[in-house]
């Protein structure tokens, strides 16, 4: 089957929807989701939108604590367009009548979370606020954005221009070419690489393989944010403890009641993620166990429903205050090498969300600006897009040769997560890595794959192993520790990797100064428009 449109977007979180819905006004738009619409890590997001609407806070504050908590690993320009934009974008959707919490006299209440300065963090439905949004965007879509669930997209099409022209899906009965004019990766994180992970179940960074299959750079690949607590009971993870429940008075305990934070940190249970994260992983791997205390906050379970129905689920008894946690992955501040607008240094190709590599996140994301970069660069894409987009008007797919129905040895999936976590997760050094890299097939192995002849389970495998090898790769040659980048044998930040980027292309790696090659955004500009 092939269907022709002006736009596909791939993914079906927050970003795909908010894009989607702006880009509506002049193209018709598909969204191709490996899932049900409502089955991705934006629905089950507890966290709020961090964004300045009170007359204490202002923007420089935000800036400066996405720098402080991102190690200053960062696009400035990028973070700047993110914080002072995201003000306008938060407000617009609020105009719009998007449900944010609010006190009784009519006042947004604003939640504190880790490394914030100030509180600025709006919620929807307690923690919720994830849900709420997508119902709200999924809701407000027009006619002309067509859903098509549990599509895995495999292949992107480029012409003999070198653009982006289109993607290949399964379902589970057909195949389906989509030919476009511009096609956008919004597809997520990483986080079902590892054993434990707040993420969706089949978060395998499908949207990073396929653009690194294609020719598209990737960064970054060696942060990975870990959240300090997920809910944990007997040997597996249940969703998260949202960072705004330490917010309102919850902290961090071992098995003795003994708080855990107060001398690590000027900010104690308020610190940044990649120090929380590491502080309960210590504890665990010397034989404690880790909770959240909730004995200060008043009335939980009407602040936290979503918090007090997982417990209740999984037979979690809340009257006892505390709730038993664990570490586990949480977001990828790295990906797709992308600007402001998603432009990619393929033509036509975009990316945005979790799946895109920007900047603004750093070596750590601040708690909260993935809701804002989401909203926030999903208008400005869709700005540009209605502005400057054009037609395509070759869709000659470039041949490729000698594509082999060989893949190379893949570990089971269950394997890849437990190797990940132990070897390439919160502590990493030379040895582990080595040992991993030596299991994950290099570049030559799965660059000629013909991905056609290939189950879906298969084709997820090999995206796993993709990623994976970025991520472990990433790590290696990042000699040093720098936010959720920690290794046991470069324990310091190196200044001679203060703003170095590990760029990976085509199974090359280098490293260079700034995330963008110099002239990158101006030749894509000329290509594309």
């Amino acid at each position: 089957m092939i269907i022709n449109t002006d736009i596909v977007i791939i993914g079906s979180g927050i970003s795909a929807l908010q894009t989607a819905k702006l880009l509506a006004k002049k193209y018709d738009v598909h969204i191709v989701t490996k899932n049900h619409i409502k089955n991705g890590s934006s629905y089950k997001a507890q966290g709020g939108i961090a964004a300045v609407t009170s007359s204490e806070d202002n923007i420089r504050f935000h800036i400066e604590d996405t720098f402080v908590a991102g190690l200053h690993h960062h696009d400035v320009e990028n973070v700047i367009k993110l914080v002072k934009e995201g003000k306008q974008t938060v407000q617009q959707l609020i105009n719009d009548h998007f449900p944010i919490d609010c006190a009784p006299d009519g006042s947004i209440l604003l939640g504190l979370e880790g490394a914030h300065s100030k509180p600025r963090i709006i919620h929807s439905g307690g923690d919720a606020t994830g849900k709420a949004l997508v119902n709200f965007l999924v809701d407000s879509l027009p006619e002309n954005v067509i859903i098509h669930e549990y599509e895995l997209a495999y292949e992107l099409l480029i012409n003999d221009d070198g653009e982006c022209i289109g993607v290949k899906t399964k379902s589970f009965e057909d195949h389906i070419t989509y030919l476009a004019s511009y096609v956008i990766v919004a597809t997520g994180g990483v986080g079902a690489l590892y054993e434990y992970t707040s993420n969706c179940s089949d978060s395998f960074g499908d949207g990073i393989a396929l653009s690194y299959l294609a020719g598209a750079e990737i960064a970054d690949m060696e942060f990975i944010q870990f959240h300090p607590s997920l809910i944990y009971l007997d040997g597996k993870t249940h969703g998260l403890v949202s960072e705004a429940v330490r917010g309102a008075g919850g902290y961090f305990v071992d098995e003795n009641g003994n708080r855990i934070m107060e001398r690590v940190h000027p900010l104690a249970d308020l610190a940044p993620r990649h120090i929380t994260a590491y502080e309960m992983y210590k504890h665990r791997t010397n034989g404690h166990e880790v909770y959240i205390d909730i004995s200060n906050i008043e009335h939980f379970e009407e602040k936290f429903p979503t918090i007090t129905n997982i417990c209740k689920v999984i037979g979690i008894d809340l009257s006892n205050q505390r709730i038993p946690i664990a570490p586990g992955s949480h977001f990828l501040m790295g990906g797709i090498v992308s600007d402001v607008y998603g432009r990619t240094n393929i033509p036509r190709l975009l990316a945005i969300g979790e799946a895109a590599c920007t900047g603004v996140h750093g070596a750590n994301r601040l708690a909260s600006n993935s809701l804002l970069e989401c909203i926030t660069f999903g208008k400005l894409m869709a700005e540009h897009l209605l502005n400057n987009g054009s037609r395509q008007n070759n869709y000659t797919i470039r041949k490729i040769d000698n594509k082999s129905s060989n893949i190379p040895k893949l570990m089971q999936p269950s394997v890849l997560q437990k190797e990940m976590f132990l070897k390439a997760g919160i502590v990493r050094e030379k040895k582990a890595l080595t040992d991993l890299i030596e299991q994950l097939p290099a570049y030559e192995e799965f660059a000629n794959v013909n991905f056609d002849a290939l189950d879906r389970r298969t084709i997820e495998q090999l995206f796993m192993h993709i990623t994976a090898s970025l991520i472990v790769q990433g790590a290696f040659t990042r000699e040093e520790s720098r936010g959720s980048h920690i290794r046991n044998d470069f324990p310091s930040i190196n200044e001679d990797w203060q703003n170095k980027w590990i760029i990976f292309k085509q199974g090359k790696l280098h490293v260079r100064d700034g995330l963008y090659e110099q002239n990158q955004i101006t030749r894509n500009i000329e290509t594309v428009f």
